[in-house]
């Protein structure tokens, strides 16, 4: 070799060194993964690591996922109270890392690592975290576990980001530049009580359908399981008179809440004024397009929405309309067999085993439920101060046909985040304080969507960890580390829930909906995007807020 080639290679070793690009391109040895077994980290109570190199992964619970970059697997379990047992894993790509950690979120009462997200955080070049929230193995069997009740509301998503970016500046050599958070339904309730209890914790955090409101959504659950329960075998709908109430309401108000007159479904519930009692009554069974007076007094129940029978204070909102025939909508919430077994588990943690649901009552038993749980569950501050002063960012957004987290809470909380920033001047007014919210929190309301995705109208705007550039962690991404906030959303989806009538239509920061203005309803051309009125929805008490 002569002095030239000498030369040159120092040269191109000291250029590689000076812009990190061995970290960006050669592979982390097998010694590296191996070591992290040897960290000692607070709380963790064992370390345990495997060498993905195949690309193929065998989760315990689906099929195998394919095509993935090399990694390093790192499960952890972590205690950080007596009764505590938090399972977390972390994987770290190889030689595709883009110096970021991505927490990720869990769904309903959790129990078992969300391996999904996983495997779409590291195809997209995130060191990237998941927990079971510390309830397995199944948020029923956590009865007598306060220490696991806590985890589950709000410890276990920071001992995962905690513990994560320790192996992540381990495994690399140096810390994440950033850090990322995106989760729905439960994972929006993990987002929401990370910028509330741990704000340090994200630069960047997406929560979707937020269960934040955890004990009062559950509430809401149990009021409509009651609702259609109270007179046996004949409080229920079936099917085809759910079908029927959907496609009544649609018939009294699509096209008259801003969107196109032929929709499948409605862009802003809060304009339709449908009357329940203009539903025909069945005059023998078996009939058609009609529903009985005990399935109308199940829906006038379940339409009021669950509140104290002596005070009449709100305690959660009610379904809105057009939600009836979503997924998750009134088939499963009047579904015995389905039902108590996935949603009553906060009731089973307060009460005990031997809980009855026919027997709750919504003013002494809703006090006890709250007493014991609502401060380790619910995340309703309205005080994000500590997150936006330290830069943090927030995307929030829910379906208008989302059934099981219904977005007039959303909407309330969005508003009561709004309420607090008009606090803090004397001289802010509330369109101001809007202002000022969105410097640091935006909220979309989407069209027709149901539970996270899904649903019969605009349903994908990248909402999900995808491979392209242009969802909605890379618009987070960069708003968090350019400042350019997200404004417009491009979303598709089809108009009667079918892949034969593709619409699309832009998303719009509340609150401001896609409203039509004629031609061609599946192009968005045909929207713009137009203020609607600012909350008009049913709020909780301030009781039910604390």
């Amino acid at each position: 070799m002569n002095q030239n080639t000498i030369a040159l290679r120092w040269v191109t070793i000291f250029v590689c060194l000076s812009l990190s690009c061995f970290a960006e391109t050669q592979p982390h040895s097998s010694q590296a993964c191996n070591g992290l077994s040897e960290l000692k980290l607070s709380n963790v109570k064992s370390i345990s690591v495997e060498e993905i190199v195949n690309g193929e992964f065998q989760s315990p619970f689906s099929k195998t996922i394919l095509a993935l970059p090399p990694f390093c697997r790192v499960a952890v379990l972590s205690a950080p109270a007596k009764s505590s047992n938090i399972h977390i894993e972390v994987w770290l790509p190889e030689h595709t890392w883009n110096g970021r950690l991505l927490g990720t979120g869990n769904g309903g009462g959790a129990g078992r690592i969300s391996y999904g997200p996983l495997a779409a955080g590291i195809e997209r070049g995130f060191a990237t975290a998941n927990t079971d929230l510390g309830t397995a193995p199944d948020a029923n069997q956590v009865i007598g576990f306060p220490d696991r009740w806590t985890d589950f509301g709000h410890r276990a998503t920071h001992e995962m980001t905690r513990i994560a970016k320790a192996i992540i500046a381990n495994y690399y050599g140096e810390p994440a530049k950033r850090s990322y958070f995106s989760g729905c339904s439960t994972g929006g309730q993990q987002g929401l009580s990370e910028a509330e209890h741990y704000p340090a914790d994200y630069d960047g955090i997406i929560a979707g359908a937020p269960a934040n409101n955890r004990t009062h959504l559950h509430s809401e659950f149990l009021w409509n399981y009651q609702a259609a329960h109270q007179v046996a075998g004949k409080s229920m709908l079936p099917p085809d008179r759910i079908a029927f109430v959907t496609r009544s309401i649609l018939a009294a108000c699509v096209g008259k809440d801003g969107g196109a007159p032929d929709d499948g479904f409605l862009t802003d519930p809060r304009s339709c004024k449908f009357k329940l009692a203009s539903l025909p009554i069945c005059s023998a069974d078996g009939e058609a397009n009609c529903v009985s007076r005990e399935q109308l007094a199940t829906l006038e129940r379940i339409y009021a929405g669950p509140t104290n029978p002596r005070t009449e204070g709100r305690i959660y909102a009610p379904l809105p309309f057009g939600t009836e025939s979503s997924n998750l909508g009134l088939t499963y919430q009047e579904d015995s067999s389905q039902l108590p077994k996935q949603q009553f588990y906060p009731f089973l943690w307060a009460f005990g085993a031997d809980w009855n649901p026919m027997k709750f009552n919504f003013d002494r038993d809703e006090d006890r439920v709250d007493q014991k749980l609502a401060p380790l569950l619910n995340a309703n501050s309205s005080d994000l101060t500590v997150f936006e002063k330290d830069g943090g960012r927030l995307i929030m957004f829910t379906g208008t046909a989302d059934p099981i987290v219904p977005f007039p809470d959303t909407i309330a909380f969005y508003e009561r985040v709004i309420a607090f920033e008009r606090q803090q001047s004397m001289s802010m007014d509330s369109a101001d304080a809007l202002v000022r919210t969105q410097q640091f929190f935006r909220y979309y309301l989407v069209p027709g969507m149901g539970h996270c995705s899904g649903g019969p109208g605009l349903n994908n705007f990248g909402q999900g960890i995808s491979l392209h550039d242009n969802d909605l962690l890379f618009k987070l991404e960069n708003w968090v580390e350019h400042g350019v906030a997200p404004d417009q959303l491009l979303a598709s989806g089809s108009r009667y829930g079918s892949s034969h009538a593709i619409i699309q239509r832009n998303l719009c920061p509340y609150p401001e909906l896609p409203t039509y203005g004629g031609g061609d309803a599946k192009l968005e051309t045909s929207f713009r995007c137009i203020s609607h009125p600012r909350g008009d929805v049913p709020v909780p008490a301030a009781w039910y807020l604390h």
